[in-house]
């Protein structure tokens, strides 16, 4: 009964949703069964798209440098960084909110704010195959007067937006301490493989499909388990001061 509240309470939304399409279906099952397909339409579309996001985070999370993301797209990137912010933008693939992961992930690793705004607003709207099917039904002369005041707005937006907000305000998910002695997991970073909980059960620990430090290290053999732990953990999430 505990284990079952707990469930709910971790995932209200997802409670929410079902009671109100429970409540639906004694109402209207019509209209219930429309809304179902519908939202088995975009789950599907979700399965198909952030599996590969996800690795594409925890691929630049392990492999690209702190640095080229700052010289690149850092607050100090000046025009270059806004100008490669703008095709990362324009000649992404998949729908917007495969973006927020990708734009948390180049925060964590040095983004500067305005460039993050400009990411996300020409992902939202200046994709290059929305625009060549913008010109097709609404002709090359609204396309791309639309295109010129839509850029403009969006630098403009991200310049006013990094005055407005700060790295320091957002949540990033960084290195967080979970116990003492050093042991750390970058709970942003964890694809909640398990591996380390089969490596070195006596320290790490799953909850809620991500892996956490039970306890620091105690003695040399759970030592040499973490190190282990460590070289193998797919997307190098796990940190140990002390080793």
């Amino acid at each position: 009964m505990i284990k079952i509240k707990q469930t709910v309470h971790n995932n209200r939304l997802l409670t929410v949703v079902i009671l109100f399409y429970m409540v639906l279906a004694v109402i209207s099952p019509d209209k219930a069964g429309q809304a179902l397909k519908g939202s088995l339409y975009y789950v599907k579309e979700m399965l198909m798209i952030m599996p590969v996001i996800l690795v594409l985070t925890s691929l630049i999370t392990a492999w690209v440098p702190r640095k080229t993301i700052e010289n690149s797209f850092g607050s100090g990137s000046g025009v270059k960084g806004s100008i490669l912010s703008f095709l990362l933008g324009s000649f992404s693939a998949g729908p917007i909110y495969a973006a927020f992961p990708v734009c948390k992930t180049l925060l964590e690793k040095g983004a500067g704010i305005s460039n993050i705004v400009i990411i996300l607003s020409t992902w939202a709207v200046i994709k290059v195959p929305m625009l060549l099917n913008e010109a097709r039904f609404l002709s090359f002369r609204f396309m791309i007067i639309r295109w010129i005041l839509t850029t403009v707005s969006i630098f403009l937006m991200g310049f006013i937006m990094s005055r407005m907000i700060k790295a320091d305000d957002i949540p990033t998910g960084q290195l967080e301490e979970e116990q003492s002695g050093g042991l750390s997991i970058n709970s942003s970073c964890c694809m909640g493989c398990g591996l380390c909980t089969k490596i070195a059960p006596d320290n790490f620990g799953m909850v809620s499909k991500r892996a956490v430090v039970l306890q620091p290290v105690c003695n040399e053999a759970q030592r040499i388990q973490v190190l282990e732990a460590i070289e193998k953990c797919p997307a190098k999430a796990i940190r140990n001061k002390a080793s």
